[in-house]
């Protein structure tokens, strides 16, 4: 892998070199129209309960219902983009977000917009981005070449932070000369520009693709990679302890605005175009930090950096001081979550990549939400002040733990698809779905190598597990001293054929290399299927 994660990138690719592209540029400009409209969205519709009884509450929970489905739907949904054509399944969502929000245009005209209606509304539109997060965010490494994903990982923070400075300061505007109606006019127009733009996109295709896998065993192969692979989730560990304190200043600056600053819809949008302003600062200069700070170390300043201003906004209440601070936590937000998502997007191998990320999507926005409610309870009993100096411990302590658990290293893990097994050949025709299917593979290790052999056999037996299988485990023989037998169920003959025809990566191939060469020649490899295939 190109990138590592605990050292500096030695030559770091320019901040703007994938939009040379067209392709990427198009698209790219597209989501952040969508973007826009998502951010003017939500300043709307928490602007319409900014007055309502228990309104921390009622406030917090659109940010709740705007990412719980990414919760709940981000494991299927991956799925499907793995399974499915990816660009189809974005224009089918777009269209689906367009018509909810015509629905939500209409009746908030109408004055038909009850909080439990807006909030399930806003769950409605959280499902299409749950759909449409994976799928997008897998589709960016066929657009752009493998050395620029770090740069369109950082353009994509652009996007949705541009978005957070120019979306609200618009949906401030609108709301006060207009009403919330135009603002969610607004976001509607913006899916069906994203739907325009993917409908001009004509990708290539290989003549020959593999049969697409089926979804459920593509959600039981999505699970089993990510439980099974160490450097993801601790890629998603550094995710949520910054996520998860970081969604106080979502959650609550509506109110902060408001009751601690004394602004109205258009003082409120100022405040997260600070935020904004300083995401797009952070993406400029992101590249040069990363020349003489280590990822690791950026997390850890960004976090510190993120806690102090959240602690500034709970004791100085000074909306001139606010808009001060809010821009150094744009950049300590985008510096995290950049970082994160480039390592997912390095790492994953491309038949997992929409499935992986639907997990880290999960995480993100499961801290989002759930933080959400938690901080949004805090304040209904403590205040303000209370929820966003927890909010701001919480945060410092989470930096700090990049001491203990810090990104794994993975500079020259190789992640490029490997295809070296053998074909296998059976004097038995087993059906593609027929299984469980058992594989054994007999070792003869002499006694010095025997203690090597079985510690580099766990990269194995990991590599195993990420790729397919359910079970593994490592055995001596009782009959032979220098026998060892590696044993792995499949749940079908189909899905380690999969193994053989490119789910293995050169870093697999590798650990592989390592144990067979600790053993001799002898090495045989059996497929036991069932007996009774009814």
């Amino acid at each position: 892998m190109s990138t590592p994660a605990t050292t500096p990138t030695a030559q770091p690719a320019s901040a703007w070199a994938p939009l040379r592209i067209a392709a990427f540029r198009g698209l790219w400009l597209a989501v952040l129209a969508s973007n826009v409209g998502t951010w003017m969205q939500t300043v709307g519709a928490q602007w319409l309960l900014v007055d309502r009884p228990n309104a921390p509450t009622l406030v917090s929970l659109v940010q709740t219902a705007s990412m719980l489905p990414v919760l709940l739907l981000a494991l299927p949904a991956g799925a499907l983009a793995d399974t499915f054509d990816r660009r189809r399944l974005l224009i089918a969502v777009q269209c689906y977000l367009a018509a909810v929000g015509v629905l939500l245009t209409v009746l908030t005209a109408a004055d038909h917009m009850p909080p439990a209606l807006l909030l399930t509304l806003t769950f409605g539109l959280g499902v299409g981005q749950a759909l449409t997060l994976p799928a997008w965010q897998a589709v960016i490494p066929e657009l752009v070449p493998r050395a620029q994903l770090v740069s369109a990982a950082a353009l994509g923070s652009i996007s949705v932070n541009l978005a957070r400075s120019v979306g609200p300061a618009v949906a401030g505007v609108l709301v006060a000369r207009a009403g919330v109606a135009v603002v969610f006019a607004v976001n509607a127009v913006s899916f069906a520009i994203f739907a325009l733009a993917l409908l001009r996109w004509r990708p290539e295709r290989p003549e020959s693709e593999p049969a697409p896998e089926r979804f459920t065993a593509a959600l039981r192969a999505g699970g089993r990679y990510v439980r099974h692979s160490p450097v993801v989730r601790r890629i998603l560990l550094r995710a949520a302890v910054f996520v998860v304190p970081g969604s106080a200043l979502w959650a609550l600056l509506p109110l902060v605005a408001s009751r601690r600053l004394g602004l109205g819809a258009g003082g409120y949008g100022v405040l997260l175009g600070a935020l904004g302003v300083g995401a797009v600062a952070g993406a400029l200069v992101l590249p040069r930090l990363r020349r003489v700070l280590s990822t690791n170390r950026l997390l850890l300043l960004a976090g510190l950096l993120y806690g102090g201003v959240l602690l500034v906004l709970a004791l100085v209440p000074a909306p001139a001081v606010a808009v001060v601070a809010l821009v150094p936590a744009g950049l300590a937000w985008m510096t995290v979550l950049s970082s994160v998502n480039a390592a997912m997007q390095l790492f994953l191998p491309g038949w997992v990549r929409a499935r992986g990320l639907s997990v880290y999507q999960m995480v993100f926005a499961g801290g989002q939400a759930l933080g959400a409610v938690a901080w949004g309870a805090l304040g209904e009993v403590t205040g303000l002040v209370g929820a966003l100096t927890a909010a701001a411990v919480v945060m410092a302590a989470g930096a700090l733990s990049v001491l203990l658990w810090p990104l794994r290293e993975t500079r020259g893990v190789d992640r490029d698809p490997a295809i070296y097994w053998p074909e296998p050949h059976l004097a038995l025709e087993p059906h593609p779905r027929g299984g469980p299917v058992l594989v054994t593979v007999s070792y003869t290790v002499q006694p010095e190598r025997q203690a090597e052999f079985v510690e580099a056999m766990r990269a194995v037996g990991r590599s195993r597990r990420r790729t397919g299988a359910m079970r593994w485990g490592l055995f001596r023989t009782g009959e032979r001293t220098h026998g060892f037998v590696e044993v792995y169920q499949v749940p079908s003959w189909e899905e380690h054929l999969r193994q053989h025809g490119g789910r293995l990566t050169g870093a697999d191939r590798a650990a592989e290399e390592r144990a067979r060469a600790l053993a001799g020649d002898d090495v045989r490899v059996n497929h036991l299927l069932p007996a009774d295939p009814d």
